[in-house]
């Protein structure tokens, strides 16, 4: 019996020194991060039998297992994941929001400060330092334009940077998941669960879950398979595929993920799948929505003001000896020179020779820049013939048979289902399955400049002036003669009449255009009704009329002789800025709706702010998500060191009871001893 009686206290005194160490070790790890609390087990040691019955054997350790919930820990991951993403997007869009400045130095600053000089020129249309004011503040646009649209661009290569950085992180950390793998199998296998080695894998993987969103499937050997993008294995066992960084399927300047699988074959992730959580889907989502964005609404105004003011400086009558129309003053985004730079972006996986270049081409002519969107879209050859555009902002597809007419797909019955982008497309080579990227206004605003140097060469004046007779007994004045039409050829002149032939208005124009000879090569007759207020659309021009006229007055309209002394072409330059021509909508009727260039800043400005307001308290939200969950986690698995302290209290006592146990299980032996050696 004092030997059973020794065994019972030796393993009570084993039991609870476990307990102490363990109980220790808790203290020691409070404050490390993702030590999860660890416990030992005790069981009955299986009693011995006597006729009086079973006589106990004292206790055993069974294991030492630790405090852990699977679906908190999953919850920590997968809420940090998506703080991650939350935080890196805010970052982004507040770098974003740099290149969109308000006030003196924005856009539209410097597109009223512009206007104005217009209206400058237009009081001395031959003054040599007001053109040159007008020059000044073309270049300050541009430049401002050009800078925003340099910003975007080197916040794309940052993008493509960070990323790199991130994907070396990130597959370190896959390497590390994978080596603790195959260690916890071993141990494991021994019967008894690795701990540390378990809150370390899974302190990875949260720390996996920063960079991108990941799912986890534990195998029986105790090893877990690591997966992203809907179903991608990062990690299985103790094999490891490595993340990298490659370039978009038809945007080389982005950057894609991909997937190098153990037989040397790269798998390009979906990003629309990544997007969901980490800082790395955070950069795929801005690079591949937001920056889109930023960058389509900055060109789409670079696009429509350089063609609109090239297109009303054509319209008029420079200063050079001889005079001719104005030349382009920005950037002629619209001109067939410019096409190459337009090119749609061919998808790796289209037809291709033999030296690898795509068969097929797109190429891109702007014809109205006031209809084109601030929107990618993408062009793939129909299997049945035609080629499908689809826009990629919202989806919508538009059907085309040859790339010079576009009908949208699903348009309500008995409405009219036509759509003019503002484009068309010149298509060769390209065959069903084929798949290019169009940017029609993507890389307008880096590449604006100011291209008109000599001040001489602002068109001020019109072309035609308008003068009324002398004898006229009405009270019409010409308020001012806008060229609505192709510029006039400067070595032919013109001669009109626009007579009145009632007091209600209605008139007769006559007009004859002569050669350098005075030939007559060209002439004609328009009729119609004055209406007050309203403007009088004549051959190329409109009169504006101030005051009524009468029966018999008449204007007389004629080729501009002194262009230094007409304004009539600066006039209509300052007027642009009350002209809504960004971002009109097409339809049979005409072109409605649009912003003047102000309000279009505006509007980028507002959806810039937006996006940063939203992200700012998705930051928020998500953040204290995070925190919460990390706290919940801790409270059920983390260390209360009062707990500790109470336990080790309890073990204490535990174990100096058991030393009692073996010094009377001593006494009583010696006592044996003693007796039977009389």
């Amino acid at each position: 019996m004092a030997f059973s009686l020794l065994s019972v206290g030796a393993r009570a005194m084993s039991a609870n020194y476990a307990a102490l160490q363990t109980t220790g070790n808790n203290i020691a790890n409070a404050n490390v991060a993702g030590y999860s609390r660890q416990e030992v087990e005790f069981s009955t040691a299986n009693g011995q039998y006597t006729p009086s019955g079973f006589i106990g054997q004292g206790v055993d350790v069974t294991t030492i297992s630790r405090a852990h919930d699977a679906f908190l820990t999953r919850e920590v991951s997968a809420a940090q994941s998506q703080a991650a993403a939350d935080s890196t997007r805010l970052d982004l869009l507040s770098q974003m929001e740099n290149a969109f400045p308000t006030g003196d130095s924005g856009v539209g600053a410097a597109a009223s400060s512009l206007l104005g000089a217009f209206t400058d020129l237009s009081t001395s249309p031959g003054d040599a330092s007001a053109r040159q004011v007008v020059l000044s503040r073309a270049d300050q646009l541009a430049q401002r334009f050009a800078n925003a649209g340099e910003q975007l661009n080197a916040l794309q290569d940052g993008v493509v940077k960070d990323l790199r950085t991130a994907i070396n992180g990130a597959n370190g950390i896959t390497s590390g998941i994978a080596q603790l793998n195959a260690q916890i199998v071993r141990q494991q296998a021994q019967g008894q669960p690795p701990n540390d080695l378990l809150d370390k894998r899974d302190q990875l993987v949260q720390q996996l879950s920063g960079y991108l969103q990941v799912s986890t499937v534990a195998a029986p050997d105790g090893s877990i398979g690591v997966f992203a993008a809907g179903g991608q294995s990062l990690v299985l066992g103790d094999q490891v595929q490595k993340l990298e960084v490659t370039a978009d399927r038809m945007d080389g300047s982005r950057a894609a993920l991909g997937v190098r699988q153990g037989n040397g074959m790269l798998v390009t992730l979906d990003s629309t799948a990544l997007s969901g959580g980490g800082s790395m889907g955070a950069m795929l989502r801005f690079q591949n929505q937001d920056l889109v964005a930023a960058r389509n609404s900055l060109g789409q105004m670079a696009t429509a003001v350089s063609a609109r003011m090239n297109q009303q400086q054509a319209l008029g009558l420079d200063l050079r000896s001889p005079a001719g129309s104005g030349q382009p003053l920005f950037t002629d985004f619209v001109s067939q020179s410019q096409a190459g730079a337009l090119r749609g972006l061919a998808d790796v996986g289209n037809a291709r020779d033999g030296s690898g270049n795509a068969l097929g081409s797109v190429e891109i002519h702007i014809d109205d820049a006031s209809l084109l969107e601030a929107a990618e879209y993408t062009l793939e050859g129909a299997a049945g013939g035609g080629y499908v555009m689809t826009r990629t902002s919202d989806g919508q597809r538009f059907s085309t048979a040859d790339g010079q007419s576009f009908t949208r797909e699903g348009a309500a019955a008995g409405s009219d289902a036509s759509f003019h982008p503002g484009f068309t497309l010149n298509i060769e080579g390209v065959s069903a399955g084929d798949r290019f990227l169009l940017q029609p206004v993507g890389g307008a605003a880096a590449n604006m400049r100011r291209v008109l140097d000599d001040p001489r060469g602002l068109a001020a004046a019109a072309p035609l002036t308008a003068s009324p007779q002398r004898t006229n007994t009405g009270t019409a004045t010409v308020s001012a003669l806008t060229m609505t039409g192709s510029g006039f050829d400067a070595s032919h002149s013109v001669q009109g009449s626009l007579s009145f032939t009632d007091d209600g208005g209605a008139y007769e124009y006559k007009w004859d255009e002569l050669d350098a000879s005075g030939a007559v090569v060209g002439s004609n007759t328009l009729t119609g009704t004055w209406q007050a207020g309203q403007p009088i659309a004549l051959e190329g021009f409109s009169l504006t009329l101030a005051g009524r006229p009468a029966k018999g007055d008449s204007i007389a309209v004629a080729t501009t002789t002194n262009p230094a002394i007409n304004n009539g072409n600066a006039r209509a330059l300052a007027g642009l800025g009350t002209e809504s021509f960004i971002g009109r909508n097409w339809s049979a009727a005409g072109s409605t709706g649009g912003d003047t260039i102000t309000n279009a800043y505006a509007g980028a400005l507002a959806n810039v702010g937006s996006r940063v307001q939203v992200a700012r308290t998705a930051s928020e939200i998500s953040d204290g998500v995070a925190t919460n969950a990390l706290a919940q986690r801790d409270a059920k698995t983390g260390v209360d060191t009062d707990e500790e302290g109470a336990k080790l209290i309890q073990y204490q006592k535990s174990y100096q009871a058991a030393a009692k146990v073996l010094q009377v299980a001593q006494t009583v032996f010696d006592a044996l001893l003693q007796a039977t050696s009389r």
